[in-house]
């Protein structure tokens, strides 16, 4: 039991707000047919007893006028007897005597309406008068209804030429006489009219409100989903300043809404302590790196042998490294000042390719270039770090005579930008740390990743067999 409790309500969780509106909707318009079916059954039951008290009462007069008229028996009977019953049971059937309330049988299959009232008398001796199926259909009994009381179903043309009838009808004797007394039950009458009307119309009205009510959640779902994704989105690119609105939107979400805001405001505020730190420490090491590069300047002005001044300009190179290290630091701190844009990654790779083919021609190295046109969504100074990052990497640590390849098209219907070299490839752990423990443009392959993931692109670096291939693939 519990079983089927939790894949049934797991079936209901995945179905949409549109598609369980609906799905009420239609179980009530089928709890309203079942309605309409009991009230059908209900109104044709009072229909029944309608037509058979109307057929007991004509028995009745029929019973009093045939005992004013004679008492026949079957001894007494005879032929001009049965001729005068046959004469006045047709006066009786559509004379003055006839009950007020009944319907002709022109009435009745005209409209299709009952009430009309139809006779059988069948006497010891001579023919029988009246509507003879009225003996000879067997019909269903309905005790219900009283005693001898039975229901008929004559088809079409007995009764109507154009439509089958349904009539209740009381078999009894009066002295030697068999008389079937029958009045022809009302289709559908009034209230049955009114009833369907009524259900039909409840159940139209209700599967509309359903359609009304699943598309107005549903929009409302979708306004209030947008609007979340879009602080989410604004947030993504280091703008804050956006926040999901609490009120106003589906109450569904409101909960949601609210611990979207407190993250962005905890992201907020630790990004804003992160930024201080970084500008606390972009002070606190610029300054001594600036006493150092004085320094330097003094100390070469000084330096008299060829080996001093040699290692005066590597030292002043790594303070110079240091500084564009930390320039590329604060970059990535500054999120929210960047201008995404489109960014044509073939451009990028051929401009890369242009700036370092001096370098590469010194080396022996050939730069290949396979590109075709394809865009992402970003911030171009970044992704042209990130590529002249990789190709400077590239093109420093490949071999005498050896081959970089740069690659921007789409793979899988992506973006996709790749570099690959003939060096001496990187570890296993160093690569997935996206670190290449060797000196690089900027901060090496760390920078190159924290720009890639600022972009919503993953970066993997694969044997090349021999060398490396590093490939940024992005999302958008």
């Amino acid at each position: 039991m519990r079983g089927t409790f939790r894949r049934l309500r797991a079936w209901l969780n995945r179905l949409t707000t549109t598609q369980l509106a609906v799905g009420i909707a239609v179980l009530s318009a089928m709890a309203l047919t079942g309605s309409l079916f009991v009230t059908s059954t209900a109104v044709r039951m009072d229909q029944r007893e309608k037509a058979a008290l109307a057929a007991l009462a004509d028995y009745v007069t029929m019973s009093d006028k045939l005992a004013a008229e004679a008492s026949f028996t079957r001894e007494n009977i005879s032929a001009g007897d049965a001729a005068y019953l046959s004469a006045w049971l047709t006066a009786f059937q559509s004379g003055p005597g006839r009950i007020e309330d009944a319907r002709t049988l022109e009435d009745t299959c005209r409209t299709g309406r009952g009430g009309a009232g139809v006779r059988f008398i069948r006497a010891p001796v001579g023919k029988p008068a009246g509507l003879s199926e009225l003996e000879t259909v067997r019909g269903e009994r309905a005790p219900r209804l009283g005693d001898d009381v039975y229901i008929l179903r004559l088809g079409q043309g007995v009764l109507c030429s154009g439509r089958p009838v349904e009539v209740v009808v009381v078999r009894r004797s009066v002295g030697a006489l068999d008389i079937a007394v029958g009045r022809v039950v009302d289709a559908s009458g009034d209230a049955w009219g009114w009833a369907v009307a009524a259900v039909v119309g409840a159940g139209v009205l209700m599967v509309a409100i359903g359609l009304i009510a699943a598309t107005f959640a549903r929009r409302r779902l979708t306004n209030a989903v947008a609007q979340v994704s879009l602080a989410l989105d604004r947030a993504a690119v280091g703008d804050f300043s956006l926040r999901a609105p609490e009120t106003a939107l589906a109450p569904e979400l409101t909960e949601l809404t609210g611990h979207v805001n407190l993250t962005l405001d905890r992201l907020e505020e630790l990004l804003s302590w992160l930024r201080d730190s970084a500008d606390q420490l972009a002070h606190d090491f610029r300054t001594p790196l600036a006493r150092a590069s004085a320094r330097m300047d003094r100390l070469a002005e000084t330096a008299s042998s060829p080996e001093a001044r040699a290692l005066i300009a590597e030292a002043r190179a790594d303070l110079a490294g240091i500084n564009r290290a930390m320039t590329d630091a604060m970059s990535l701190r500054d999120g929210e000042a960047w201008s995404f844009e489109p960014v044509s990654l073939d451009t990028l790779v051929r401009q890369a390719a242009e700036l370092y083919q001096p370098l590469a021609e010194e080396r022996g190295v050939e730069l290949k270039v396979v590109a075709a046109p394809v865009s992402v969504l970003g911030v171009r100074s970044l992704l042209q770090r990130a590529v002249t990052n990789l190709v400077d990497n590239a093109v420093k640590y490949s071999p005498d005579g050896g081959m970089v390849t740069l690659f921007a098209g789409q793979q899988g219907g992506r973006p996709v930008l790749s570099v690959t070299d003939q060096g001496p490839g990187f570890a296993a752990a160093r690569a997935q740390a996206g670190t290449d423990g060797r000196e690089s443009h900027g901060m090496g392959l760390a920078f190159v990743r924290a720009i890639l993931k600022r972009h919503g692109a993953a970066m993997t670096i694969d044997d090349a067999a021999p060398g490396a291939v590093v490939t940024a693939q992005f999302s958008r």
